[in-house]
C-alpha cells in the first residue's frame, strides 16, 4: 500500500516519474548490492585472495530472483541494515560453504555507499536527459520568439519593454550551466567506497588497494583517494546540484503562472480537455503543471538542507547522519524528476499570445517608454532635465488617463527639438528593446557551440 505522493498509484506520475522510482526501488537497490558483491569476490579470486571456486559459485549466486526479498524485510528490521542479510542468503546458497567468502574484508557502509553510487549515476543519467530536452524546448522558445515584444516587469510592476524569447533565453541560459555543472561533479561524485571496518582496509592488509582498485574498475567508478564514510561532501554536493536545478524550474513555473493570470494571459500551460478546470468555475484553465513544479521545487529545497545536515557526522563511522540520506536522497531525485517532466511538458507545448502580449505593452498608453523618451531628449535638453520634465508628464498622463505622446507633442519645449513622428517612434516600445534580440542569439550561439 501506496503512502507517499511519489509511489502513489494516483500520483506518482505527477510528482515523480517511473524511470527515477526504478532507480530507488528495493529490488534495484538490492541488486546493486549483488553487484558489487559478484565484482568484489571475482576481483579477489582473480587476485587470489578469495578461492577461485568461490569466487565462481559467490557471483553465480548473486542474481535478484533467488533472494527472498520478505525475510531481507525481516532480516533488515531485526539487524539494522540490509547488506548483512543479503550476504547471509548468499551464503544459504551456495554450495560447500564457499559462501563464507563472499563480502570478504569489506564492511556494511562499503556495500551501502557504493550502492548509492551507482544508483545516483542512474539517476543523473535521467536527469542530463531530462536537462537536455528541456533546453532544447527553451532554445526553440527562444528562437521563435527572439523579437516578440512583452513588458518586462519589476517588482510585479510593469518596467521597461523585452522580447519573450530574452525572458526564455535566460532561463535557458541557467539550465545549460546545470548542464555544465553535471559534467564538472561525476567525475567527484561516481567514486566508491571500499574500505573496512574504519576506513584504513586492515583487514585485507595484503591485497587491499589491489581489491579496492579492481572492484572500483569493474563497477566503472573512480577509486577514492581514502575513505569517505563520514566525509559526505559528495553526497550534499549532489544535494546542492538538485536544488539549483530544481530552483531554476521553480523559477520558469512561477512566471508561467504570473503570465497565465487573467489579467495578464500571455501565455497558458499546453491544452487538454478537462486539464486545470475546476470543479465549481467551469471557465477556470488553472496553471496544473506549474503549481506541481513549485510543489516539488519546494520540498527539494528542504532535503538539500537535511543533507547538508547530514554531512556534519561524527568520528570514523557516525550515528544517524548517515541514514538521513537513505530518507531524503531518493525523494529529492524523485521530485527532482517530476519537476523536470513537468517543466519539459510545459516547455514544448506552451501556448504564446503576441497580440496580448502586445495590448500589455499598450495598456499604460505609453508609460512604459518614459525611459526611451528621456534619452531620446537628453541630448537636447540635458539627462537630469528630461528626468525631470518627463517625470512630469506622466503624473499628468496618469491623472487625466491619455496617452503619453500627445502630452509630449503639446509641450512647447520639448516640441522645439522633436515633431510628432520622432516622438511617435521614441513612444513606441518595439523601438526600445535594447539588445535583447542579440543576447538571444549569444546564448543560443553558446548553445549550438
Amino acid at each position: 500500500m501506496a503512502a507517499t505522493i511519489i509511489d502513489s498509484v494516483i500520483f506518482g506520475n505527477i510528482f515523480s516519474t517511473e524511470a527515477m522510482r526504478k532507480v530507488w526501488s528495493d529490488e534495484n537497490r538490492t541488486q546493486k548490492y549483488l553487484d558489487i558483491e559478484a565484482a568484489l569476490a571475482r576481483v579477489q579470486g582473480r587476485l587470489g585472495i578469495i578461492p577461485a571456486d568461490a569466487a565462481e559459485e559467490i557471483v553465480r549466486n548473486c542474481k535478484l530472483d533467488k533472494i527472498d526479498m520478505v525475510k531481507l524485510a525481516g532480516q533488515t528490521q531485526r539487524i539494522g541494515y540490509p547488506i548483512l542479510g543479503v550476504v547471509s542468503q548468499i551464503n544459504a546458497l551456495c554450495r560447500d560453504k564457499l559462501g563464507e567468502f563472499c563480502h570478504w574484508g569489506a564492511t556494511t557502509q562499503d556495500i551501502t555507499d557504493t550502492a548509492t553510487i551507482l544508483q545516483i549515476r542512474e539517476a543523473l543519467e535521467i536527469v542530463d536527459s531530462e536537462l537536455t530536452a528541456f533546453s532544447k524546448a527553451l532554445a526553440d522558445l527562444a528562437k521563435r520568439h527572439r523579437d516578440t515584444p512583452m513588458i518586462g516587469r519589476s517588482n510585479l510592476q510593469q518596467a521597461v519593454p523585452i522580447t519573450f524569447g530574452y525572458k526564455i533565453a535566460g532561463l535557458l541560459s541557467a539550465v545549460e550551466r546545470h548542464r555544465q555543472r553535471l559534467t564538472e561533479i561525476r567525475p567527484r561524485i561516481l567514486v566508491g567506497e571500499f574500505a573496512g571496518a574504519s576506513g584504513t582496509l586492515a583487514s585485507l592488509a595484503v591485497g587491499g588497494l589491489e581489491t579496492q582498485a579492481g572492484l572500483m574498475q569493474e563497477l566503472g567508478l573512480g577509486q577514492p583517494d581514502i575513505a569517505w564514510h563520514t566525509i559526505r561532501d559528495n553526497i550534499a554536493e549532489v544535494g546542492c546540484f538538485l536544488g539549483l536545478v530544481t530552483g531554476t524550474l521553480g523559477k520558469f513555473s512561477t512566471d508561467v503562472k504570473l503570465m497565465m493570470q487573467t489579467e495578464v494571459g500571455e501565455v497558458y500551460e499546453p491544452f487538454a480537455h478537462g486539464r486545470g478546470s475546476s470543479s465549481t468555475m467551469p471557465q477556470k484553465r488553472n496553471p496544473i503543471s506549474s503549481c506541481y513544479i513549485h510543489a516539488c521545487a519546494s520540498v527539494v529545497r528542504q532535503h538539500v538542507a537535511a543533507l547538508l545536515d547530514a554531512n556534519i557526522a561524527d568520528h570514523e563511522r557516525s550515528t544517524g547522519p548517515w541514514e538521513i540520506e537513505w530518507i531524503v536522497l531518493p525523494e529529492a531525485f524523485c521530485l527532482t524528476a517530476g519537476a523536470l517532466a513537468q517543466s519539459r511538458f510545459v516547455a514544448e507545448g506552451l501556448e504564446v499570445d503576441v497580440k496580448r502580449m502586445r495590448a500589455n505593452l499598450d495598456m499604460t498608453n505609453g508609460l512604459v517608454v518614459s525611459e526611451a523618451v528621456m534619452m531620446g531628449l537628453g541630448p537636447h535638453l540635458g539627462r537630469e532635465y528630461a528626468h525631470d520634465l518627463v517625470y512630469d508628464i506622466c503624473r499628468v498622463a496618469i491623472k487625466e488617463d491619455r496617452p503619453l505622446l500627445d502630452l509630449l507633442v503639446a509641450n512647447a519645449e520639448i516640441a522645439k527639438h522633436m515633431d510628432r513622428a520622432a516622438l511617435a517612434k521614441l513612444c513606441d516600445p518595439a523601438n526600445y528593446l535594447g539588445l535583447s534580440g542579440e543576447m538571444v542569439d549569444r546564448v543560443l550561439r553558446k548553445l549550438k557551440a
